[in-house]
């Protein structure tokens, strides 16, 4: 009897089990329908207020270093170089002497014009007192007047003899001091070109040295002449209004140059060959890193837009052709796709420049399930995004149904 009894039980068992992990599991159903239900609502969006902004419109553009002054040392006489008075490399001063060249040649023609200058005033004076005694003899004609006038012309031409030879004097003083060749302006010099012992000539093609005024310095910058029409066009229709061309400079080895720059002026004529137009900024270079010939990237604000947009970058997205697009908060909190132009960006923000109106509610946070005209629950975008704890019913309904059968057990 007991064996039978202990089947019975056990059959009974079985069968309350069954029953009751069928009922659990048409409830964890229920339950897993439910929070879909729940889970379906409208969907928390973040938004921003967009008003127009005044963003300067910033150009990056290649440029090249430039010195600031060019000077190639010249020989203005010929003659042997005797020394070189001066260090490669370093900085020289306006005036001060670079080389000397043998001299004996001009002091002798200095001192030539000297002897020549004392006998043409020997020779004047005498003329003068000669002119000057015929003057009373003349009136009281005991010399005739053709003689007085003969006497006072030798007088002036000796003094135009005097003038003359003056004149040359100074020329081969001139000459005498070419000898020694000076820094025509302050700077760097490089590598002399010539050395002791050479030959120099006052009409040669070389030059002796080349000095470069380096602080500060030019940058000259290409641009467009398309460019640069579209931006004066743009500014012709208003919204734009010129800025204050302050330059920042990006070095080759892509790290910034800690001075700025301002734009000095811009050329009035178009390289045919390349049809840019050259703008030339001004640098301080203290320290000496910017270097003729230097290649850089400078970036400045030609104008300030005061009609622009801007919109946090997780707010925008691009299709594959390039089209950027921002969803918008729309009548009713419906969600509405709107194609914008945003062709560069401030800092964190895309620059909108078309696609927006003043007081538009720009969605940048969950935008990624986002549908058109898909209802919405909006909040500005300040508020932090509220993510709560994944739920155990969050997968498949599996854990409303453990929950269910765990409650049923």
């Amino acid at each position: 009897m007991k064996p039978s009894n202990l089947s019975g039980r056990s059959a009974t068992a079985l069968v309350a089990a069954a029953f009751l992990i069928s009922s659990c599991g048409s409830g964890g159903g229920d339950a897993q329908k439910k929070g879909g239900r729940g889970q379906s609502g409208p969907a928390q969006v973040g938004y921003v207020v967009v008003q127009p902004s005044s963003v300067p419109l910033v150009t990056e553009l290649s440029g090249r270093v430039t010195a600031f002054q060019t000077s190639e040392v010249r020989p203005q006489v010929a003659g042997i170089v005797q020394r070189r008075l001066f260090t490669e490399g370093t900085i020289v001063r306006a005036g001060q002497t670079l080389y000397q060249i043998d001299p004996s040649l001009y002091q002798a023609q200095a001192s030539q014009a000297q002897a020549n200058l004392q006998s043409a005033r020997a020779s004047a004076e005498a003329a003068k007192i000669r002119a000057e005694r015929y003057r009373p003899l003349a009136k009281m004609e005991a010399v005739s007047q053709q003689d007085y006038t003969d006497a006072a012309a030798q007088a002036r031409q000796a003094d135009a003899a005097v003038a003359q030879n003056n004149a040359q004097l100074r020329t081969a003083q001139i000459n005498l001091r070419f000898t020694r060749v000076p820094a025509p302006i302050t700077g760097r010099i490089g590598r002399s070109l010539v050395t002791e012992g050479a030959l120099v000539t006052g009409n040669q093609a070389d030059p002796l040295a080349v000095i470069q005024r380096l602080d500060p310095i030019f940058v000259d910058i290409q641009q467009s002449s398309a460019e640069m029409l579209a931006l004066r066009k743009a500014m012709a229709k208003g919204g734009l209004t010129p800025a204050s061309a302050t330059v920042r400079l990006r070095l080759e080895d892509g790290s910034e140059y800690s001075q700025t720059g301002t734009v000095e002026f811009s050329e009035v004529m178009v390289n045919e060959n390349t049809g840019t137009v050259t703008l030339r900024a001004r640098f301080p270079n203290p320290e000496g890193i910017l270097l003729p010939g230097m290649f850089a990237r400078a970036s400045f604000a030609q104008a300030i837009d005061h009609q622009a947009f801007l919109v946090p970058q997780a707010g925008l997205s691009r299709d594959p052709r390039g089209n950027a697009t921002v969803w918008v908060v729309g009548p009713g909190n419906r969600a509405i796709a709107r194609t914008v132009v945003a062709t560069r960006t401030e800092g964190a923000n895309w620059v909108v420049t078309q696609g927006l109106a003043p007081g538009d509610k720009v969605i940048v946070q969950g935008t990624a399930n986002l549908r058109p005209d898909a209802e919405i629950r909006p909040v500005p975008y300040t508020e932090p995004q509220r993510i709560e704890p994944a739920k155990p019913g969050a997968q498949g309904g599996q854990g409303a149904q453990g929950g269910a059968a765990k409650k049923g057990g």
